[in-house]
């Protein structure tokens, strides 16, 4: 599919998608996004139903272009015993250093993957765009977003899940790179060995499928996006690009690390959510290393580290939280959103 057949059917002018981004952004970076031409999304992972309600409502009084909600599709951890001692022993001394209690053993994680009450919120909005990592929900939860007219799209990590996808009958896949920020979209295999680069990956993936193919990972320019776009993808899919613009909701030590020369020094880690995620390298992930076999399950590794983060960012330092960050932090810039959006669409030839 030509990237502007692929917008006609996303309804957008630009082929660009702002990556949604749990914990980091909200309604004002999807709106100011869709104002500016290219596809605004809110990522509803760490949103309650009535959250996430809210948020969709004043999507809908700030703009009214299409728009994308994204959603976790994992399955629910299951609880084991050894591995939660043995994650609360790697981090005991750092609850002493702090002078903090341990928190209570909780069986249960804070993001919540895709479900009927979600799928019941969306039925009141009908966005243009449902987006989808770590795979796709259960049959029948995506057939009820089908019948709310939304187009479906879901990340592929390697070329096996990208022909599972298209086996579903995704409408779109996103290929995405090592390089990205954040949680690795992976879901046939956890062997990290398989993943590769954006631009290895995005070829394959376009050779393989005939549905149209996004590109995410370290894609934060208008040089991405033509060599993106050059490479086969019908549109790109950009997150950090967008961390320092004053829409986003990190925290000022997430700003000052993105900043700072620490952000040209990322890795994937597992310790702040249990699950492979890439971060700036921080104080806990130096002394830990950034993956660790004694990690519950995701998400269940947040629970015992939450006190850890509160009091951290209560100090001002980000020694125990997560830094999102894509390999290409370097040319983020203190920017509005709608700047970074039509920067990178700056690498389009539209027709």
């Amino acid at each position: 599919m030509s990237t502007a057949a692929f917008r006609e059917l996303l309804g957008t002018q630009l082929p660009v998608i702002q990556a949604p981004m749990a914990g980091a952004q909200g309604s004002e970076m999807a709106i100011a996004v869709c104002n500016a031409g290219a596809l605004g999304s809110l990522p509803c992972a760490l949103l309650s139903p009535e959250a996430m309600r809210a948020e969709l409502k004043k999507i809908c009084e700030g703009t009214a272009q299409p728009y994308n909600v994204n959603f976790f599709a994992h399955r629910r951890p299951v609880f084991d015993e050894f591995r939660e001692t043995a994650w609360r022993a790697l981090l005991r001394r750092y609850f002493h250093e702090l002078g903090l209690a341990e928190p209570a053993v909780r069986r249960e994680g804070e993001r919540e993957p895709f479900g009927e009450a979600q799928l019941e919120v969306l039925s009141q909005f009908r966005p243009r765009v449902v987006s989808f990592h770590f795979g796709l929900p259960e049959p029948a939860l995506l057939e009820g977003v089908r019948k709310l007219g939304a187009r479906v799209i879901s990340s592929a990590t390697t070329v096996d899940e990208a022909r599972w996808l298209e086996q579903q009958g995704v409408d779109g896949i996103i290929a995405q790179g090592l390089e990205a920020g954040g949680h690795r979209g992976h879901f046939l295999s956890h062997d990290l060995t398989l993943q590769m680069g954006t631009f290895a990956l995005l070829p394959q993936i376009v050779s393989a499928v005939r549905v149209p193919v996004i590109a995410a990972g370290g894609v934060v320019d208008a040089r991405g996006v033509k060599a993106a776009l050059d490479l086969g993808a019908a549109a790109v899919q950009s997150g950090t690009a967008y961390l320092l613009c004053p829409e986003a909701r990190i925290s000022a030590q997430h700003r000052q690390a993105l900043t700072g020369p620490g952000a040209r020094h990322t890795a994937l880690t597992n310790l702040f959510t249990g699950r492979p995620a890439r971060s700036i390298v921080n104080r806990i992930m130096s002394e830990l290393g950034p993956l660790h076999a004694s990690v519950p399950e995701f998400p269940l590794a947040g629970n015992t580290l939450a006190p850890l983060r509160a009091e951290g960012s209560r100090l001002g330092v980000s020694d125990f939280s997560p830094l999102w960050a894509g390999q290409n932090a370097s040319v983020c810039q203190s920017v509005s959103a709608a700047e970074v959006t039509l920067a990178l669409a700056a690498g389009a030839i539209l027709d």
